[in-house]
């Protein structure tokens, strides 16, 4: 299992854990971000939000935030 923000791009990974205080965890799950989800990473570049792909849509998230997600990669 490793943070979000260490997913290279082109990587497909599936959310296994999410930490974080419950407005953390509410505004993940608002846009999407549960357990079992399959994300495919767009863009991971150190000084930007990293953008994946996932039900649909694309999502931006700051580099802090992916820190409390955690998942693990499928290809």
């Amino acid at each position: 299992m490793i943070a979000l923000n260490e997913v290279n791009a082109g990587q497909k990974v599936v959310v296994s854990d999410v930490k974080g205080d419950k407005r953390f965890l509410s505004r993940i799950t608002s846009i999407g971000l549960t357990i079992g989800c399959e994300l495919e990473v767009l863009h991971n570049e150190r000084k930007f939000p990293l953008l994946f792909y996932g039900r649909d849509t694309v999502v931006a998230l700051n580099r802090e935030e992916c820190k409390n997600v955690f998942v693990e990669v499928i290809t």
